[in-house]
């Protein structure tokens, strides 16, 4: 294919040239070197670089000429007319003369014909290259000239050609340079073929030399493909006899378990008529013991009968006793053959069974549980029921049928009659035996019908139980059901008939409408007990039905029984049913509405798993197993990661899947989300927005991965190629092992696996997530403290460290880490601006507080925050106010307290510093960490730092502190605390700068909502004392500026609960002296304080306002706006105007208005928007922050 290839190609490059294509076969150089064959073109190279064709002057003259204009182009395409029409002309001439030539030419040829043919000869007899070349020429000049059909099928077969070997500028161009004709309609001729160059070039080659060798080797590779098809053909049909083989062989193993099965029908069937033929039997029998009782009845009667005729006694008793004989002699022969019939249908269910148990079936017996059909067990249960039945027959033939004792009886007392029964019952228990003296008849030890008399009467109580349960459990209260749990047990074990076993049982597991705790853990050790007693056989069909039918149940407590019954009673059923039927049950239970159903299907599939026959179901338990692990509810995943993530791993050993798996998922969960910004190319653009169910899903995948992390740690252990050390029976990894690791001479997948997926996966998922997720930082956090603990200080310093050093852009020895890890780990270094901020801002916290955050790495993180904190800010010049990413990494680091004492270090580091920005920076820092710490440390630490940075004599500095002191006073109300601060606002204040004013004001007012008393009445005090101060009026800039901040902390003052002297004293003359300066008002501002002051100066304010009307201009307009009177209902805090003076109702406030004051300081609230104030407050301080 690459000889026919560079054929075309060649043709192609000669084409061009004759046809003088010159652009396209320039074109087509440019491509070829840049396809790499420079081969094909080395011709067009040679052509291009003939000084002959093109002058090297004229090349530097084109590339001198300058950019010609309009008018310039006009006058050379005018020009160029001209000579155009004197070349067609001397064209056309030349044409002639060519013609003329030819023929002269034709003539010679003719004439030399035979010196040409001894020519032709000697060259076929030495072939060679130029021979070659020769005849092509010959051949192409004995065609004529191209004709414009011919030129143009061989324009349109080269565009095609060079469309199809991707040369699509060359092809471009060629198109270009054609001129007069349409390439574009080639389709409509007849010359058209798909790849015409490539036919034309088979068909130029069958008219050389060289087209026999290259048509037999084609003609031999076609043969062998023809050969290797008829191969595969036959193959082909091999398979498909043995498929037809093993059709058959399906079907007549089919056909085989059809006649099995028919079989075993039949024989069930004929089960069936023998217990049928049995049972009527019995009834015979019973019929026969009617008899008996009646023939009873009449020797009783003789009795009687003796005591009227005394004389006649011998006589009648004589003929009675010989009637008597012979009627139990044909009775003794009626049974004898009933008996014989019984012992044969015994014989036959026996048979019958003892097959049925080779195919290890269980069947369930009419009268007792389920028993297995052996001689000997039945022979044991036959010779117990004899042995019952004797005695109780010896004890009544020999009470009841005794000629001497009948007589004796009727003369002697009832003492005498007593203790002759008794010693009869002991002759009979000696004997084993009964007899008529006079008859000699004998007594079999068990009943006619082979039955005993206790059994057929414990059948009978088990009826009259199975009957009467139903009608009883109703009216037993719920709390003491329980108490019948045995006798419903007795009942389904022993019941011969299987609907009243299923009714029963249904009975049994709804027995209890919402069973408890212990109610459940009662009736499923009842269902466990007979389990065991009755076999897999009754538990599949009997048990575990009635179970599930409460699956979709309305009450959770039922399906909660159904999860229970998967684990407990999965013992007792086929291994087969476990993983099919038990596992799809459990998978439903999953699904569950309830938490406690889906909990406890967690706790069973964990005890299913080791009941399980194989693996087939593995990942399908592993399907389940993540489902529960992302589950809403915080008490399912902890069930499933404390007790069946473990069963999974030791149970299918497919460590190493999971872990890929969980990182896919976790990974998974944060880029479906979409991005923070649509901007592309900027930080938030690579940051994802995480809904509430993504960012739990991490989360419980963080945890579990940490839950993972012994059995990896395990597997290290067990895989290690080396001889590792140990420290007190645990392996451990020291510096010598990872030296031999570093080699990379040996593989450790799983320990790989911890620094080569799973670190880069982590650092890939905190470059997802925004700074405001630190519940998620903080898990992964966690996860590498873990790590380090695990693996011990020589992993963390020669692994963790460097990988995680490298993410963030720090030169790194990656020594101990193997050559092929290196590779992939240097992909980590950020390489752009925005992989640098991203590092910066989401892998820098983890390496804070996740790697140097070990406790054997202290003296290591109070370096690395200096050098960033302190050196990097003295060599950069600028203050971290600048760089928030590094604050937030800062305050993240912040959460955890046991780091607390370092970035203290740091910070006095800070604080004494004679470097300014080093100072604000340190000042910004203790804002960020307030809310991390407790009342002790502020008072200690932060309250001595800010008033040491407030101090300073730079202003910056200064203002940076009044921030830190508001955050302080946001999240602390002790008193010592709060006096600090007011103390140290004072001496701010003092100060009298309008800066410095602005900025105590807003720090304090952002704690407004949130401080005490005593800090809310001090801000008012200062506002009132400092609207009472006169302003320039030429400043209007300043002005505004103070009077926004002012009603700003009027309206967060407003919507707390002030104390009515701090209202009449402060509040009311503050905003008298903001609305005197109107004109430095916002108009909502302006309309809130006139609000504020009509609610909280109750009856006084239409007398202000008059007294104010010269000021303000409101008098009308007020008393319009609020109505005639200018009161509102519940506002007055004090009393009529005639009424004693004002102190008293000001201590003592009335409780009827309470409620309506308390309605209306709401409606102050949400009229002066106070919460979109703070918002906007605390918006405009971030903005800040970043610029």
């Amino acid at each position: 294919m690459d000889v026919e290839r560079s054929s075309l190609c060649n043709c192609v490059v000669n084409f061009l040239l004759e046809e003088n294509y010159l652009l396209s076969a320039f074109e087509l150089l440019h491509e070829l070197l840049d396809d790499g064959r420079d081969a094909q073109a080395i011709r067009l190279k040679e052509f291009f670089s003939d000084p002959s064709q093109f002058p090297p002057d004229q090349i530097s003259r084109f590339n001198s000429l300058r950019v010609a204009d309009p008018q310039s182009l006009l006058e050379e395409k005018e020009a160029l007319d001209e000579k155009l029409a004197i070349s067609e002309y001397e064209l056309r001439l030349a044409r002639e003369d060519i013609l003329k030539l030819r023929a002269e030419l034709q003539k010679k040829l003719e004439s030399s014909l035979a010196e040409t043919n001894g020519l032709k000869e000697y060259a076929s007899t030495v072939p060679g290259p130029e021979s070659q070349q020769q005849k092509r020429d010959t051949s192409f000049s004995e065609l004529g000239p191209l004709k414009d059909d011919e030129r143009r099928d061989l324009n349109c077969a080269i565009k095609e050609y060079l469309l199809i070997a991707g040369y699509r500028l060359t092809a471009m161009t060629f198109y270009e340079e054609v001129s007069g004709q349409n390439l574009d309609v080639w389709h409509d001729t007849p010359a058209y073929v798909p790849d015409a160059l490539r036919h034309y070039y088979y068909q130029f080659l069958s008219s050389t030399a060289e087209a026999a060798e290259e048509k037999i080797a084609m003609i031999r590779e076609h043969e062998s493909l023809l050969k290797a098809n008829e191969r595969l053909k036959q193959e082909q049909e091999l398979m498909m006899k043995n498929k037809d083989v093993a059709d058959a062989q399906i079907m007549v193993l089919k056909k085989s378990l059809e006649a099995l099965q028919k079989d075993l029908e039949d024989k069930e069937t004929l089960v069936q008529h023998l217990k049928q033929s049995l049972d009527h039997q019995r009834k015979e029998l019973n019929e026969c013991r009617a008899e008996i009782t009646s023939l009873k009845l009449q020797v009783e009667n003789s009795r009687s009968g003796r005591a009227w005729a005394a004389s006649d006694v011998d006589n009648i008793h004589t003929q009675s006793l010989e009637s008597y004989k012979a009627e139990l002699r044909s009775l003794s022969m009626e049974l004898e053959s009933l008996k014989a019939n019984n012992c044969v249908a015994m014989d036959s269910i026996a048979l019958i069974t003892s097959e049925e148990a080779e195919e290890r079936v269980v069947e369930i017996h009419e009268d007792k549980t389920v028993v297995s059909h052996s001689d000997d067990m039945y022979s044991r249960v036959l010779d117990t029921k004899d042995a019952q039945a004797m005695s109780t027959t010896l004890r009544l033939d020999n009470y009841k049928y005794k000629p001497e004792e009948i007589s004796q009886e009727a003369l002697s007392s009832s003492s005498s009659d007593n203790g002759a029964m008794k010693s009869g019952e002991a002759a009979a228990g000696q004997n084993g035996e009964a007899l008529f003296k006079d008859g000699e008849l004998f007594t079999k030890p068990h009943s006619v019908n082979g039955e005993s008399i206790p059994d057929k009467k414990g059948l009978e109580t088990i009826q009259i139980l199975s009957d009467a349960l139903p009608k009883i459990v109703p009216y037993v209260l719920i709390n003491h059901r329980e108490e019948l749990l045995p006798l419903i047990i007795c009942a389904i074990e022993r019941h011969p008939d299987s609907s009243t076993r299923d009714s029963l049982t249904h009975t049994l597991f709804n027995l209890i409408k919402r069973p408890d705790e212990n109610q459940r853990r009662i009736i499923m050790d009842a269902c466990v007990g007979l389990a065991k007693s009755v076999g897999e056989m009754r538990t599949e069909t009997e048990l575990l039905p009635q179970c599930w039918e409460q699956i979709n149940h309305m009450y959770e407590e039922r399906r909660l029984l159904v999860a229970q019954s998967c684990g407990e009673l999965a013992e007792f059923v086929r291994p087969e049913i476990r993983d099919s039927l038990i596992l799809s049950i459990v998978q439903q239970l999953i699904e569950d509405s309830a938490t406690i159903v889906r909990e406890a299907a967690a706790q069973n599939l964990a005890l299913l798993l080791r009941l399980f026959p194989n693996m087939d179901k593995y990942f399908k338990v592993e399907e389940l197993m993540f489902q529960l692990v992302c589950d809403p509810s915080g008490v399912v995943v902890e069930t499933t990661l404390e007790e069946l993530v473990p069963a999974v791993v030791n149970w299918g050993n497919k460590l190493d899947h999971i872990l890929r798996v969980l990182l896919s998922h976790i990974l998974g969960s944060a880029q479906r989300c979409p991005p923070l910004s649509g901007v592309e190319g900027s930080v938030e653009s690579h940051l994802r927005v995480l809904g509430e169910r993504e960012r739990w899903n991490i989360d419980v995948l963080l945890r579990m991965l940490t839950a993972l992390l012994p059995f990896v740690h395990q597997k290290v252990n067990e895989t290690c190629p080396f001889v590792s050390v140990s420290e007190n029976g645990k392996p451990l990894v020291s510096t010598s092992l990872l030296e031999l690791y570093a080699r990379g001479n040996v593989e450790w997948p799983t320990f790989d696996w911890m620094h080569a997926d799973c670190f880069p996966d982590l650092i890939q998922l905190a470059c997802l997530l925004p700074q405001k997720e630190d519940s998620l930082r903080n898990r992964s956090s966690k996860f590498l403290l873990a790590v380090s603990k695990q693996f011990g200080d020589h992993y963390l310093t020669h692994v963790m460290l460097p990988v995680f050093l490298l993410a963030v852009g720090d030169n790194t020895d990656l020594t101990y880490i193997p050559p092929s890890i290196q590779l992939t780990l240097k992909e980590l270094r950020p390489k752009t601006v925005i992989a640098e901020r991203l590092s910066t801002m989401c892998v820098l916290p983890l390496l804070l507080a996740g790697v140097l955050g070990a406790p054997s790495k202290k003296e290591q993180l109070a370096e690395y925050l200096r050098k960033m904190l302190v050196r990097n800010t003295v060599k950069e010049g600028q203050s971290m106010k600048c760089n928030v990413a590094t604050i937030d990494a800062v305050r993240f680091l912040c959460t955890f307290e046991e780091h607390h004492a370092v970035i203290f270090n740091i910070l006095w580091e800070m604080v004494v510093s004679t470097h300014i920005n080093m100072k604000i920076s340190a000042a910004y820092l203790l804002k960020i960490i307030v809310p991390y710490i407790d009342a002790k440390v502020t008072s200690t630490h932060v309250l001595p730092a800010l008033v040491t940075l407030g101090s300073d004599q730079n202003l910056n500095v200064k203002y940076a502190s009044i921030e830190a002191f508001g955050a302080v006073a946001q999240h602390f109300k002790n008193d010592m605390i709060v006096d600090k601060i007011r103390v140290q606002m004072d001496a701010f204040l003092e100060d009298g700068s309008h800066e410095a004013t602005i900025a105590v004001v807003r720090a304090l007012v952002v704690a407004v909502p949130h401080t005490t008393d005593r800090l809310r009445d001090y801000l008012l005090s200062k506002i009132s004392q400092l609207t009472a101060m006169p302003i320039p009026a030429s400043d209007v800039m300043r002005r505004r500026e103070k009077a926004n901040a002012f009603c700003e902390a009027i309206r967060a003052l407003d919507a707390t609960d002030l104390s009515v002297t701090s209202v009449k004293e402060f509040l009311l003359p503050a905003i008298q002296n903001l609305l005197k300066d109107s004109d430095s008002l916002d108009p909502a501002h302006k309309e809130a304080l006139e609000i504020i002051m009509k609610e909280r100066s109750g009856g006084t304010f239409e007398s202000i306002s008059k007294v104010m009307g010269a000021h303000l201009g409101l008098a009308s307009s007020v008393t319009s706006f609020f109505g005639d009177s200018g009161l509102l209902l519940g506002k007055k805090e004090s009393g009529d105007t005639t009424a004693p003076p004002p102190s008293e109702p000001l201590d003592t406030p009335k409780p009827a208005p309470q409620p309506s004051m308390e309605d209306t300081r709401f409606r102050r609230i949400m009229r002066g928007n106070f919460t979109d104030m703070l918002r906007s407050k605390a918006k405009g301080q971030e903005d800040n922050l970043q610029n």
